[in-house]
């Protein structure tokens, strides 16, 4: 029956069958989009990588090398042998070392790479070859999250999901999502974390901040952000009991991890005390970093340390521009809560624009605003950001000599 008979059929007999089109169930489009968030994260990150093996030959420098360098040499050593395992050749910030010394990084990170290197028997892919794809593949989740998030966010689209994960990608420091590091596989959490409490599923919101608690110190301000929203929802008498098993889960891998630390140094502030001693690391209410600030900005002899200092201005004047623009106030207390944690701390000056990575809902304004323009406008300034970024990552590793 060709489709004019069908369409004659139709209008003589109503009760004639008529068949039914199918679409197809895969098409190019739809698989375009579910790839979507996944393509333009690895698409930058792989910029940013070709970009360090130009810098890397040019300084005389491996590329493997440089993306294990620094705490990536003890997450791979805690992964190899446990925490008892870690070779005596790796020392804190003042070239001492004791048995303590490696409690100072959490487990999280090093635990599932330790398993996924396992996953081929005796011997398994390797603890470099782990930790990489482990990143990577906590890259890929996080791009996931974020296109969600930005779905969920007022102001929001689909769109506005894609733009920022290529900002997110872009970000300053965005290297370490690339190397053997702790932060994509945090980053993954907290996002899926801040999306289960905009979308008010309180498991995901606890469960996803009890994990991230485990990969890093900065999960306290993701127990911030779920405690306060789950307490607001229990005021307000909705959802019934979830926020309460939200609120209860939250805090489980960060108190864990500390109260374990606590036991094995003998020190209720074990965790802390050891960052003290080890690399000079505390809170002195942004003494440091102002004078950190002064100095690199009158100085200006080196190209990390002012920018890094325009980093922290920009992040602030972003946390500014979302409180302006009225953006989901969970999101602005993470943001908040982790810009806090990194200002008002002292300790390695040169890390303050990585630990300023997991603020991401930082450029959740910068996403809504760019999402609004004109694709030729908005494509312009990503890709310049992935330039910018994939340069600067790749200078703080193979010119920069000092820990990141």
């Amino acid at each position: 029956m060709s489709a004019t008979d069908v369409t004659r059929a139709e209008v003589e007999d109503p009760s004639v069958d008529v068949p039914v089109r199918h679409e197809p169930r895969w098409t190019v489009h739809r698989v375009g989009s579910l790839l979507a968030p996944a393509l333009i994260f690895l698409g930058i990150r792989e910029l940013g990588l070709l970009v360090l093996t130009w810098m890397a030959s040019r300084n005389s420098h491996s590329v493997s090398e440089a993306l294990r360098s620094w705490d990536g040499q003890w997450f791979l050593a805690i992964a190899g042998d446990g925490y008892d395992g870690v070779p005596d050749g790796l020392v804190d910030a003042f070239g001492h070392r004791s048995a303590e010394t490696p409690l100072a990084f959490f487990p999280g990170y090093p635990m599932v790479v330790r398993w996924f290197a396992a996953i081929d028997g005796p011997g398994g892919i390797g603890l470099v070859t782990s930790a990489l794809t482990v990143t990577i593949a906590s890259g890929v989740f996080c791009s996931y999250g974020l296109a969600r998030l930005g779905t969920n966010i007022r102001g929001g689209s689909r769109l506005t999901g894609l733009v920022l994960v290529a900002l997110f990608a872009a970000a300053p420091m965005s290297v370490v999502l690339s190397m053997a590091y702790s932060e994509a596989m945090f980053c993954a959490f907290a996002v899926w974390t801040l999306v289960g409490v905009l979308e008010r599923r309180w498991l995901l919101a606890g469960l996803c901040c009890a994990l991230a608690g485990v990969v890093r110190s900065t999960g306290a301000a993701l127990v911030v952000a779920v405690c306060v929203a789950a307490l607001l929802a229990v005021i307000a008498r909705r959802d019934s009991w979830r926020p309460w098993v939200g609120a209860l889960l939250a805090p489980l891998g960060l108190l864990g991890y500390l109260g374990w630390v606590a036991y094995r140094t003998g020190e209720w502030d074990g965790w802390f005390a050891l960052q003290q001693r080890g690399w000079d690391t505390g809170f002195d209410g942004g003494k440091a970093t102002l004078r950190f600030s002064l100095d690199a900005l009158a100085d200006a002899r080196s190209v990390l340390e002012v920018a890094t200092v325009w980093f922290l201005l920009l992040a602030i004047a972003l946390l500014v521009v979302m409180i302006v623009r009225r953006v989901e106030w969970p999101l602005i207390a993470y943001a908040a809560a982790v810009l806090v944690m990194d200002l008002t701390s002292n300790g390695l000056m040169n890390s303050k624009a990585r630990l300023m990575l997991p603020a991401f809902t930082l450029l959740v304004p910068v996403a809504v605003g760019l999402a609004r323009r004109r694709p030729g406008t908005f494509v312009t300034v990503l890709c310049g950001a992935a330039v910018a970024s994939s340069w600067f990552g790749a200078y703080a590793l193979t010119s920069w000599g000092y820990a990141i």
